[in-house]
């Protein structure tokens, strides 16, 4: 593993900010670890980069943007959605399973704003099957309606 230190000072920001992500594009990166730095002389970000030598990265997607339901979701719908999110942390809980293999909070958006909590409106949602429904959706519409 190597390490390669950067310094990108808030004077020549956008030529450190380039030359970083230039490098991190083009190397395989296991960490990277960032401090910001005042002192009399320089004020800037410090990076601290380890990499695997002659690996190549192969990252071609872009991570998903992540949503504040809060912002998204009127109210209603919110609190709807904020029950659903602590039934799927249940049912994760009992098969030992991540919540989003329960449902994704995409889906937990899409149900909440369905008109009618159903297995046959649940199914109208994308990434929602028949397998998903008869695992979850069933247990989480009997717990929602307690």
């Amino acid at each position: 593993m190597q390490v390669k230190l950067f310094f990108v000072g808030i004077a020549e920001f956008e030529q450190g900010n380039e030359e970083l992500n230039k490098f991190l594009r083009s190397k395989k990166v296991v960490t990277v670890d960032s401090n910001f730095i005042s002192h009399e002389k320089y004020c800037g970000w410090a990076f601290t980069v380890q990499y695997l030598e002659g690996v190549q990265n192969n990252f071609t997607a872009l991570p998903k943007e992540k949503i504040d339901y809060k912002n998204v979701l009127d109210e209603s719908t919110f609190e709807i959605f904020s029950k659903l999110r602590e039934i799927r942390k249940q049912l994760a809980e009992e098969d030992a399973v991540p919540a989003y293999a329960v449902f994704t909070n995409e889906e937990l958006a899409e149900i909440a704003k369905l008109e009618e909590l159903t297995e046959k409106n649940m199914l109208k949602i994308q990434g929602i099957g028949e397998k998903k429904v008869e695992k979850y959706g069933k247990k989480m519409i009997e717990i929602f309606r307690i």
